[in-house]
Parts: structure tokens; C-alpha cells; sequence
């Protein structure tokens, strides 16, 4: 009995110590796989700098967003692209790494293209020269999804760059409205006979979504830029726009911020300030003078007190027959604010409109719309550093040809649907109980 019993205490003190072996090894083990994932997070944190890429477009629920927009009640059904696009317009800028702050009073760069990648690969690298763009954030605007216009913004290093997409844009809808609709009318069929879906313009003619997109894009643009984005809808400064076929001359962003800070002074009344002529074809007068006129649709800026007064105009803007956006505001806009709505800019151009094509046009190699795909734009010594005095008197163009009061338009924007979701973007982002921001 003795025995037994100091055998079985012998054998007590072994199974603790394997116990406490086994223990020991296990903590081992987890200290060490402990070790290497930090060691693999360190070597990681301390490599090359994460840039955040434009997120997969099937994947984009894999990706942190802030997006606050709730649907305002007028607006179309959404398609599955629609939505996932709308999530990626709530993402950070992109080169936050790069360029980490924005230079105090900056001017906010909109870039908003349509499917011309030709075009835009140009105004691209000729923002990558401009100076000073690195102190802003530059937004890119899209009509529709298209892969390779993505893949050249996804290049940008130059500067904060942030992608939004028109999530109602025609080209996302190919079945329902504001796409095409199985019942739609077209060209000049008669409702009535055809029993079908629309209303004409006052030339008899039913719309076309590829061309309405245009103005659809730019009105959805405006609303999200000044309203709806976190990143711009409390910024009080100018906002310049520019499209995929306008080229920026190297000191373009320094003569925009001249032109900004003398226009209160210089020219009170005017309600914008420009990089180029409002005549297109014209690279300035040469004079040492800066140059007030009708405002101009090429690199054209202004600040949200012009902007509220515009978006007070979005019954006349949304009602005006005409699918252009310009000819709209020239035509019946501009003209309700009872005063002339002039702009300042200087007398030597620092933007060009070089393309020879419109609307969607332009897309592919063998449809670039350019002399041998290449635009041949001269770039001359005074056109790359600022060049505008600060002494200089203002020259006055009054009376200008074009658009005014009275033009009735060229129709395509006949539609009442087109018209009611032009007014719904008037309305996503206000003080209501059914619309937040982005």
C-alpha cells in the first residue's frame, strides 16, 4: 500500500511537467508567428508609399466610402452600374500620400470628359506642366464608365485627383430612362399614331440620349461639385472647368489665381474670370491690358455666389430647348440676371480648344479627330510663367455677337422626363428631409 502510493505520487509531478512543456512550447510558437507578422506589417509600412487606386468597379463594396447621399424621390431607378459608381464618388482623392495638404486660397480644378481618350491623354499631360498644380485637388467628372478613360486618370501623380461619376448619365441605363426605353418615340414619329413614349422638341424631333447626356452631365456636375462632394461644398473660392479637348498652357493656375484676386478690384461687376477668349478661334489681342467680356466656355471659373445665383436659374436652365449647356445659359440664364455677365481674363490666351469634333466622338486610335492623333500647340517662353500685370487697366467688349436673349435654341431638350430630372439634380443636395451630401 505504501508502495502504490508513492508510485502514484511519483507519477504526478511528470504529467505537470509535461503540461507545463507543452505550454511553454506553444508560447513560443505564438511569440514567434507574432514576431513575423509584425516584422511582415513593418517591412510593409515601410516600403513605397500605398496610392489608392480607382477601386474595381464589381468590387467596390470591398472598399471603404463615405457616401451620405440619400435619393431624392423625382430620381430614375437606378441600374446594378449606377449604384456601384455612386458608392466610388463618396472615396477619398487618390495621392493623399503625394501631396498631403492643399495650398491655402487654392483654386479647385474640374476636369469633366465624356469617352474621347485621345483627347483627354492631351489635356492630361499638359496639366502634368502646369504650375502650381500640385497645391490643389483636381476632380475628374465622368460621363459613363469607360475603361480606358479610367486608365489614364488612374495615371495622374501629379496632384490630388478624385473621380466622380454622373450616376444617371444615358450611357448607364441600357434599357430604361434617361437611357433608351423599349416604347420610346424616335426621330419625328407621332406619339399618338405610334403609340410610343416622349415628347418632341419644337422642331418635332424626340430625344436622343447620347445627346442629351451633355447637358444632363454638366447640370448633375455643377449640383455635386459646389453641393454635394466633402471635399468642395464648403470651398468659398473659385472652382475652374475645363474639358477633355481644352489644353492648359504651363501658367495657367498662376494667372487664374492673378486674375481671381484682381477681379474684385478691376472689375467688380464681372462674374467669372477666364483662361481664353470667348471666341475660340482667338489667342488674345497681345495688349498689356486685361480684357472683360461675355463669359467664355473654355477654362472658365467663378465662386459660389455665382453659383447660387445659376442654381436660383435651374426652372429656366432645365426648361430651355436647346441640349447644349452654354447656348442654354447664354440664351436664358445670363440674360435673367438683368446685368451683363461679363468675364475677366488676359490678353494672351493660357487654354485652347483643340478639338474638331464634339460631343461623344473621338473614341478609338482611328477616330482621334486630331491631324495624325497629334495636337501641335506652340508653347512660347511668356506662356509659361504668370503674365499678367497687376497696374494693368481693364478693356471693356461690349455688345459681343453670339447666343443672347431671344435665341430659342436648337431644340433635342423637348422631352418633360429630361426636363424633370435636370430640376431633380437642382434639388439632391439641399436642406430637405429626403436629400443629404456626398
Amino acid at each position: 500500500m505504501v508502495s502504490s502510493t508513492f508510485m502514484a505520487a511519483s507519477k504526478r509531478p511528470r504529467l505537470r511537467l509535461r503540461d507545463v512543456a507543452l505550454c511553454r512550447l506553444l508560447s513560443v510558437v505564438f511569440v514567434t508567428l507574432s514576431g513575423v507578422l509584425l516584422l511582415i506589417f513593418l517591412l510593409a509600412s515601410n516600403s513605397t508609399p500605398t496610392l489608392i487606386v480607382t477601386p474595381d468597379i464589381d468590387n467596390v463594396d470591398a472598399y471603404h466610402h463615405d457616401l451620405k447621399f440619400e435619393k431624392w424621390h423625382d430620381l430614375p431607378q437606378q441600374s446594378d452600374l449606377s449604384l456601384r459608381l455612386e458608392k466610388i464618388n463618396g472615396l477619398p482623392p487618390r495621392n493623399l500620400d503625394l501631396y498631403p495638404t492643399l495650398a491655402k486660397d487654392h483654386i479647385i480644378v474640374v476636369l469633366y470628359v465624356h469617352n474621347r481618350p485621345q483627347y483627354l491623354k492631351v489635356v492630361v499631360e499638359s496639366l502634368s506642366h502646369v504650375v502650381g498644380i500640385g497645391e490643389t485637388l483636381l476632380i475628374v467628372s465622368h460621363d459613363g464608365y469607360f475603361k480606358e478613360m479610367n486608365k489614364i486618370i488612374d495615371g495622374i501623380r501629379f496632384c490630388q485627383v478624385k473621380q466622380i461619376y454622373a450616376p444617371y448619365s444615358p450611357h448607364l441605363f441600357s434599357d430604361s430612362f434617361p437611357g433608351v426605353s423599349a416604347n420610346d418615340c424616335k426621330d419625328k414619329d407621332d406619339a399618338g399614331e405610334k403609340h410610343c413614349k416622349g415628347n418632341p422638341d419644337q422642331y418635332g424631333n424626340h430625344r436622343s440620349p447620347k445627346i442629351v447626356s451633355l447637358k444632363h452631365h454638366w447640370w448633375w456636375m455643377m449640383n455635386t461639385v459646389w453641393d454635394g462632394l466633402r471635399e468642395t461644398r464648403d470651398h468659398s473660392g473659385h472652382v475652374l472647368f475645363i474639358e477633355e479637348d481644352h489644353f492648359i498652357f504651363p501658367n495657367a493656375y498662376r494667372n487664374l489665381q492673378v486674375l481671381t484676386s484682381l477681379k474684385p478690384k478691376k472689375c467688380p461687376d464681372c462674374y467669372a474670370a477666364n483662361l481664353a477668349p470667348s471666341d475660340v478661334n482667338s489667342r488674345g489681342e497681345g495688349w498689356a491690358s486685361l480684357i472683360a467680356e461675355r463669359m467664355g466656355n473654355v477654362g472658365y471659373s467663378f465662386n459660389r455666389t455665382v453659383w447660387k445665383k445659376i442654381h436660383n436659374k435651374a426652372r429656366e436652365f432645365c426648361f430651355f430647348d436647346d441640349y447644349n449647356w452654354d447656348i442654354t445659359m447664354w440664351s436664358t440664364v445670363y440674360p435673367s440676371f438683368g446685368s451683363p455677365v461679363y468675364s475677366l481674363r488676359g490678353p494672351r490666351t493660357s487654354a485652347i480648344h483643340f478639338g474638331k469634333c464634339g460631343l461623344h466622338q473621338g473614341q478609338g486610335e482611328n477616330k482621334s479627330c486630331m491631324d495624325n492623333g497629334m495636337v501641335n500647340i506652340n508653347v512660347e517662353q511668356p506662356d509659361t510663367v504668370s503674365n499678367i500685370g497687376l497696374d494693368w487697366n481693364v478693356h471693356t467688349y461690349e455688345n459681343q455677337p453670339g447666343y443672347k436673349a431671344g435665341f430659342e435654341g436648337w431644340g433635342g431638350w423637348g422631352d418633360h422626363r429630361d426636363r424633370h430630372l435636370c430640376l431633380s439634380f437642382a434639388k439632391m443636395y439641399q436642406s430637405t428631409p429626403t436629400a443629404s451630401r456626398l
